[in-house]
């Protein structure tokens, strides 16, 4: 699955027309089924094509785009590139079968020319770390070669969406790092 998050920051009126995007690429929904809501589980389905979604953080106004993950939608990822701020990659860390996939989806990403050249700040969520059996944050660096990507800011957080746990650390990390690349 795929999100953009359009956010203003406190530097701005919440109500600012001016936004910056950063992206959200998910295996796993992250978005708004959890991040900073208390979603039930069983509210929790995947997205079929595209879905959008809203909420705030002390310092943030956040419009979600979430896109579906199946192969056939993943198109529409790439038009939302150009204009994003961070990228935030969920990977399901307790489907190791998948983690070749996201692998090759993340090379993508970091290959596309709206990105390439780019020193956006890369965010990973480890996500389902409640899950039997589920991958270390570490062993998804790993398998993922975050080790390898020397021009991007990135970290990694292992998360429960569900429980929101892991989700501020992230956020936080991702917040500093847009404040940085702005002074």
């Amino acid at each position: 699955m795929f999100c953009v998050w359009d956010w203003t920051t406190a530097a701005r009126p919440l109500s600012s027309t001016n936004s910056n995007h950063p992206i959200f690429k998910n295996d796993s929904c992250v978005s708004s089924h959890g991040a900073f809501t208390k979603a039930q589980t069983q509210d929790i389905v995947p997205t079929i094509g595209f879905s959008i979604e809203k909420f705030k953080t002390s310092s943030l106004s956040f419009t979600v785009f979430d896109m579906s993950g199946q192969g056939r939608y993943r198109n529409l990822w790439e038009h939302y590139y150009k204009e994003g701020q961070a990228i935030i990659f969920v990977v399901d860390s307790g489907d190791k079968l998948r983690m070749v996939v996201a692998k090759e989806e993340l090379d993508t990403l970091l290959n596309h020319p709206d990105v390439k050249h780019r020193r956006i700040p890369l965010l990973f969520f480890a996500n389902k770390m409640d899950v039997r059996d589920a991958l270390s944050s570490v062993k998804v660096s790993q398998l993922l070669c975050l080790e390898n990507i020397k021009d991007k800011p990135w970290h990694i957080c292992a998360s429960d969406a569900v429980k929101g746990e892991g989700l501020p650390e992230g956020v936080d990390w991702l917040q500093d790092q847009i404040r940085t690349m702005r002074t």
